[in-house]
């Protein structure tokens, strides 16, 4: 649960721009956080420079890869599925290699390579650079898996490539690795520790990303709020640094602000959050920069404080009630989302209820809500016995479903007869008169199309809604173009 987890772009197969020269073919697809995709932007840049194009055609690839997940089981099942469907080209092209990289690999390890009799290589979250050097093993018939986690890696030096993108938004990875150990998350296992990437690099991307076209970008991390660049190294670290060091390290607020002010005409997000983390400091750079989205992802889990605990979350229902009411006086028009874990092990009635009543006085626009399931390697799937009954998580996770549903029509209520500022990123699915993009808040708006141009900032004013969707007509360009 340590990213927003988007069901519609699960399993997409990524296509790039191909170099001439290139003679091979790389499949590649994704599961999981808008982490896992952005590493396969990574991927494909270093495979590019090794001989290959990219294919929309499983048929055709003479590399796949398949870039996996391990928060949910649902996730592991459908990579599972996934390899046999493999395993039945393969027989069709025995040349075909194929690999299992991130969250996945690293949790599996050799299993892949035992159980698995389809699959050639297994590349951990940190590895990739090693990729070359992996498929010359494989090249040569023999097995090949690295899975070592490093204290270093942020891939800050290579430019990804962008895949399957929309010309407009981008991701711009931050951190990786993470140091809460929330005991229902397997994040740490198979990302290590947390580090953060040089500053420079970061802006570098930013504005390669401006020359391009690109009008909005998010700052991507496992938890961005706690960024700490002091010259390199971990956070944990943070305190065996020198004076100097610490007073010239750049936090979250920093980069936040550097970003902000270098690019006025580019729109910024950032996720995920993490309470105890998000410090007030950041909250006034959000509010300064018209160009800083307002809108906060901000994970709780639970509203209750014994489960809060047993989740090892370091934060208290009280606590984050106060940071929700910290965020509408400083920014008072900001949207927040959540995630929330239903039936987490010896969730009580009363616990659920909890929950709810957090619901109740935050009303979130929107949130990823799962019924916990357990993942081997974690905290709780080693200590903790999965004893809510299956019928119950179900029935208080639709609770909570139900209680969001109402909430975000709420939140979508709230704009009709505004005008809001939307960046246009595509045509309209359900009609190709209608153009589609995000405001501020992160709600998509949906209007007629007229002369407007997909990349444009126009202002719409709202006529109307459903639970998610704003619906309305637009008044003309906004400063922002």
């Amino acid at each position: 649960m340590e990213k927003e987890i988007n069901e519609k772009i699960q399993g997409q197969s990524l296509l790039l721009e191909t170099k001439k020269e290139n003679t091979k073919k790389l499949y590649i697809e994704s599961y999981g956080c808008a982490m896992n995709f952005s590493d396969s932007e990574i991927v494909a840049s270093i495979l590019l420079n090794e001989g290959y194009n990219t294919t929309e055609k499983l048929e055709d690839a003479d590399l796949v890869l398949v870039n996996t997940c391990s928060i949910r089981d649902k996730a592991e099942q459908t990579v599972r599925k996934r390899l046999e469907k493999y395993n039945a080209v393969k027989r069709i092209n025995p040349k075909m290699k194929v690999g299992v990289l991130g969250c996945m690999a690293e949790r599996l390890k050799e299993k892949f390579l035992e159980e698995e009799k389809i699959v050639d290589l297994v590349v951990g979250p940190d590895a990739y650079k090693d990729l070359p050097n992996l498929l010359a093993e494989v090249e040569e018939g023999r097995e090949a898996i690295n899975v070592l986690l490093s204290r270093e890696e942020t891939y800050g030096d290579i430019a990804p490539v962008r895949l399957g993108t929309n010309g407009v938004s981008a991701f711009v990875s931050i951190t990786r690795g993470c140091d809460n150990m929330c005991t229902f998350c397997v994040v740490p296992f198979t990302r290590g520790r947390e580090r953060s990437r040089e500053p420079q690099s970061i802006i570098q991307e930013v504005q390669d990303l401006w020359d391009k076209g690109y009008k909005e970008i998010t700052l991507l991390g496992q938890n961005v709020d706690s960024y700490l660049w002091y010259g390199g190294g971990l956070k944990k670290d943070f305190d065996k640094a020198t004076e100097m060091q610490k007073a010239t390290s750049v936090k979250f607020e920093d980069l936040l602000e550097m970003v902000a002010k270098g690019f006025p005409k580019m729109r910024i997000r950032f996720s995920t959050s993490n309470p105890q983390d998000m410090h007030e400091p950041v909250l006034h750079v959000i509010a300064k920069y018209p160009n800083i989205c307002k809108h906060i992802h901000l994970p709780v889990q639970s509203g209750s404080n014994r489960i809060l605990a047993e989740m090892n979350r370091l934060h208290t229902r009280e606590e984050y009630k106060q940071l929700i009411a910290k965020i509408h006086s400083i920014i008072p028009n900001c949207s927040v989302t959540q995630d929330m874990i239903a039936g987490f092990p010896t969730e009580t009635e009363q616990d659920h209820q909890d929950t709810l009543s957090l619901m109740e006085y935050v009303k979130y626009s929107f949130g990823y809500m799962y019924a916990y399931s357990e993942r081997p390697g974690t905290l709780a799937g080693r200590k903790m016995e999965d004893d809510v009954p299956e019928e119950t998580k179900f029935r208080r996770l639709q609770e909570i479903v139900d209680l969001q549903r109402m909430h975000s029509g709420m939140r979508t209520q709230e704009f009709v007869g505004q005008t809001v500022e939307v960046l246009v990123e595509k045509t309209s699915k359900k009609s190709d008169t209608d153009l589609s993009g995000r405001n501020s808040q992160n709600i998509t708006v949906v209007f007629p199309r007229e002369n407007y141009k997909i990349g444009e900032f126009v202002n719409v004013l709202i006529t109307n809604c459903t639970s998610g969707t704003l619906i309305g007509k637009a008044v003309g360009l906004s400063e922002m173009n």
